[in-house]
């Protein structure tokens, strides 16, 4: 099987390097895959829960009931990820997912009953998703694991544009029905790919399989373990709170520019900066610095964040905003400074359950990013609250240096 040279940890790789692993090249296309299906999905159930309802709360709530019980699954499920065998837990992942977005485009369910299904399929994704995550870690080594997660990331953030977009489309085209069996389909297209393409790998020889109520145990333990650990702690704040904020600045988008006199479809072109400064930003860092430079770059990226955002409190016209945003979005490849620090942080036993813990945490905080600096612009001003995330980013680059210089051990 090709595959990705081993790398000492500063010894650069390539993308192309990184994309001739075949293992890799499998889980990074199945999750791009389903990654766009999520987007098709969400969109589609948030205009057929309006369109039946006129309500905009249960559109809003159906949009994002699907983060909260993520850091369920985490605290009860997470240990999963180090104690299955890979190709039936991600398989069984993706397949709940076809299955749920198949009944919900054929049978036509009340409101209630939509949104429990989509918080019960949440509460699975850090299981699946940890695991997958902790194959890419054990396939790609050094510098290739960094870029195999910069490949990752410009791709999700690809993925979710398209997914929007088309979701927008499909739905408008064929049905919201019609457009939530595409994406069951998409789904099923991946979990065949990979029940049919990944090797039947054991689970971990640490691993030993016990009833339901261990996992429960052993995730509860594991994520107790994780949090007490200081150095793990700092690199999860690090790599949650600023697309936390940003999130609460983002979310603001919509009405900054209504209430501005913005011309039309404008908002539209603003939220798609931030994704497209991201890809940028991304490709950049990944492409063209050094792994020790990347990680010495972590807390004045972070800063690269915030402080364009702190310009929304001048009202600048909005090609001046949709720079700002494009920065913003560029400093996002601090995390990449991140990743090699984070895996050698966590211990090698509980990497799956420290990837679950990771991605439901960060789905979590960026679903209460917007509640918070959404009720501090009720009482301030729209622009006032999205400077004040951009400030908020900027304070986290300080709480970033400990696991640099070692005070965060």
């Amino acid at each position: 099987m090709t595959s990705a040279p081993d790398l000492a940890p500063q010894q650069r790789a390539t993308y192309r390097e990184v994309l001739a692993d075949r293992r890799f090249r499998l889980l990074f296309v199945t999750r791009t895959l389903t990654v766009t299906a999520d987007s098709l999905r969400i969109m589609t159930l948030s205009v057929l829960v309006f369109a039946t309802t006129g309500s905009p709360l249960l559109g809003a709530l159906t949009f994002g009931v699907g983060f909260l019980p993520q850091l369920a699954g985490s605290l009860f499920l997470g240990s999963l990820a180090d104690r299955a065998r890979p190709r039936r837990l991600v398989t069984a992942g993706y397949g709940v997912q076809c299955a749920a977005a198949a009944v919900m485009g054929v049978v036509r369910l009340p409101v209630a009953a939509i949104l429990v299904v989509i918080a019960v399929v949440a509460c699975s994704i850090p299981a699946f998703s940890g695991v997958t995550n902790r194959l890419i870690a054990e396939t790609l080594t050094g510098d290739a694991y960094v870029l195999g997660r910069s490949l990752s990331n410009m791709a999700a953030s690809a993925a979710q544009l398209l997914g929007l977009a088309g979701g927008g489309a499909a739905v408008e085209l064929l049905g919201p029905r019609t457009a939530l069996l595409i994406s069951a389909g998409a789904y099923l297209a991946a979990a065949v790919a990979v029940r049919l393409r990944l090797p039947d790998l054991p689970a971990p020889e640490q691993a030993v399989r016990q009833g339901f109520g261990s996992v429960l145990r052993h995730s509860w333990s594991g994520n107790t373990k994780l949090l007490a650990e200081r150095r793990v702690r700092t690199l999860l704040l690090a790599q949650w709170l600023p697309p936390a904020f940003v999130a609460g600045a983002e979310s603001l988008i919509v009405p900054f520019a209504g209430g501005r006199g913005m011309p039309a479809g404008s908002a539209g072109l603003l939220l798609a900066c931030l994704p497209v400064g991201m890809l940028a930003g991304d490709l950049a860092v990944g492409r063209f610095v050094r792994p020790v430079v990347r990680e010495r770059l972590v807390a004045a990226l972070v800063v690269v964040i915030g402080l364009p955002l702190a310009g929304f409190v001048l009202d600048p016209p909005w090609v001046v905003c949709a720079g700002l945003l494009l920065v913003t979005g560029t400093g996002f490849a601090y995390a990449l400074g991140l990743q090699r620090p984070f895996l050698d942080a966590v211990p090698e036993a509980s990497r799956g359950q420290a990837f679950g813990l990771l991605t439901a945490g960060l789905m979590t905080v960026q679903g209460a990013g917007p509640v918070v600096f959404g009720a501090v612009a009720e009482f301030t001003d729209v622009g006032v609250a999205m400077a004040l995330a951009g400030l908020a980013t900027v304070c986290v680059a300080k709480c970033v240096a400990p696991w640099r210089t070692g005070r965060g051990q």
